[in-house]
């Protein structure tokens, strides 16, 4: 799908007076930069370095969400693990502050001051399929591990599009399309390679400095260093039985329906999702899904075409179907699954993880964002979670959500006039939903920015929250990486945001 459709908001959720409604975006104000001596970082590292105005400055700093637009004082481009090392320490004689990017897939602010790396050049891939495992940089996405693996019958925990970083999906814990079967992403990684506050590039894993590989598996996006390399397991997969199927919008409540009475007979063999999109009028679209509002059921099973026909026939059943995709295939076209954008644009996500998801659920969001509702939202989605997920980690990690039965995310176009609509339409679907929902636990890729989760919907609680505090005070101890400050004492099950 190749972008959002954006509706008119209805008269109503803007109010006259002109305030922000809750949730929505701040106004941005021009940054104005005090002049930082470059000379000796060019000296430092080996990658350009670019300061506002310099040739390639616009296209460096540049992520997937183009509403997210960065205004550092200098930016690296760094080639390796030294010129981010050199990078860091040159920042701290400095007094900046450090922020990272790759793909910018996961970029929830915008960087104003400070140095931005860029570590888009960090394209390391390297597998070893005897110990079916992989050591990727930084800078790579998906696209490139899932081909590489392929060719030995492997295949890594990616997500729903293989244009995404595999760094920063990792860090937020990582939602894979055979989640149920395999677990987080993060459930698997073997070692993590990072530079902290002090210059150092550290090998971090289970038996060197294990209190910061728990952290970085699940929480990394805090801010405890930059991570230059990851290391993780591979999974024996060539084939599954997977695709989409989109129904109608007058089929929402059948799909929906029997969407919720399903998923509690699959096993684990079986990860689903189902959403609701509003998509463009775009000639690249297929016909029957121009321009229209559309239910898009998703599915990944491990095992035979014959036995996944049998697992998807209720779906099947539930309503005649505008088009369907679902057939055996092979990982490498794994995409096809999700059929996520693949151009960069302007976009506000928000999302809370649901305890249970009883009828009353159900009704609560075809109110809130079915076809009848006239609202700014390209994508409102129910992922299915438990299975594998459910289960801890070999190796404890802080990835959250285990606890939750499903994820929903709200996603809305961030174009002209829609910049404080958005925000507030996505908080009002989630908080439509708030009554069915798990309070002490959250999904971080999925969780949204500081100003779209006011309210009960932390990533972390508890002794989580506070052992977590402690790590950023030890390893960031000035707040180079981001403030990722925490309350010391949190109150038992209250949960806590970062920000």
């Amino acid at each position: 799908m190749r972008g959002p459709n954006p509706a008119q908001a209805p008269p109503d959720t803007v109010g006259s007076s002109g305030a922000r409604p809750v949730g929505a975006l701040p106004l941005r104000e021009p940054t104005v930069h005090t002049f930082v001596d470059t000379v000796a970082l060019v000296e430092r590292v080996r990658g350009p370095v670019l300061r506002p105005g310099d040739d390639g400055f616009t296209t460096e700093i540049a992520g997937f969400n183009s509403a997210i637009v960065h205004r550092p004082q200098v930016v690296v481009a760094a080639t390796d693990a030294g010129d981010v090392a050199a990078a860091v320490g040159w920042a701290a004689e400095q007094g900046l502050s450090v922020a990272v990017q790759s793909t910018g897939h996961g970029q929830l602010s915008a960087v104003d001051d400070g140095m931005l790396i860029s570590t888009r050049r960090l394209d390391e891939v390297r597998i070893d399929p005897v110990a079916r495992r992989a050591r990727v940089g930084a800078g790579v996405r998906w696209r490139r591990v899932i081909d590489a693996a392929a060719e030995h019958g492997l295949a890594p925990l990616s997500g729903s599009s293989s244009q995404v970083g595999v760094v920063g999906y990792t860090l937020g814990g990582g939602l894979p399309v055979l989640a149920r079967s395999y677990g987080f992403a993060a459930d698997h990684v073997r070692a993590v390679e990072l530079v902290t506050a002090d210059g150092l590039v550290r090998r971090i894993d289970a038996e060197h400095e294990p209190d910061l590989f728990w952290a970085l598996r699940g929480a990394g996006r805090i801010g405890f260093g930059v991570v230059t390399a990851i290391e993780f397991d591979l999974v024996p997969v060539r084939r599954l039985y997977g695709g989409g199927i989109f129904y109608p919008a007058s089929a929402t409540a059948e799909v929906l329906h029997t969407f919720r009475t399903w998923v509690p007979t699959l096993s684990e063999l079986t990860t689903a999702s189902v959403a609701l999109l509003r998509l463009p009028d775009l000639p690249q679209l297929p016909e029957p899904l121009r321009g229209r509002f559309v239910v898009h059921l998703r599915t990944a099973h491990l095992g035979s075409a014959e036995d996944g026909e049998r697992v998807l026939a209720p779906m099947r059943a539930a309503a005649p179907a505008l088009i369907d995709t679902v057939a055996e295939m092979s990982y490498v076209d794994v995409d096809a699954i999700h059929s996520d954008p693949t151009d960069p644009m302007p976009a506000h996500h928000a999302g809370i993880v649901l305890r249970h998801l009883p009828a009353e659920a159900v009704d609560a969001l075809i109110a809130v964002a079915g076809p009848q509702v006239d609202v700014p939202l390209a994508m409102v989605e129910l992922r299915l979670l438990g299975g594998a997920l459910a289960r801890p980690a070999a190796v404890p990690n802080a990835a959250g959500g285990r606890a939750g039965a499903f994820s929903l995310l709200g996603i809305g176009p961030l174009l002209p006039g829609l910049e404080q609509v958005v925000p507030a339409v996505v908080r009002s679907v989630l908080d439509a939903l708030e009554p069915f929902a798990a309070t002490d636990t959250a999904l971080a890729n999925f969780q949204g920015s500081v100003e779209a989760t006011v309210g009960p919907y932390g990533s972390w609680s508890g002794a989580d929250a506070g052992r977590l505090s402690q790590l950023k005070d030890r390893y960031d101890p000035t707040g180079m990486f981001g403030p990722g400050k925490l309350p010391t004492r949190p109150q038992s099950g209250v949960p806590v945001r970062f920000g």
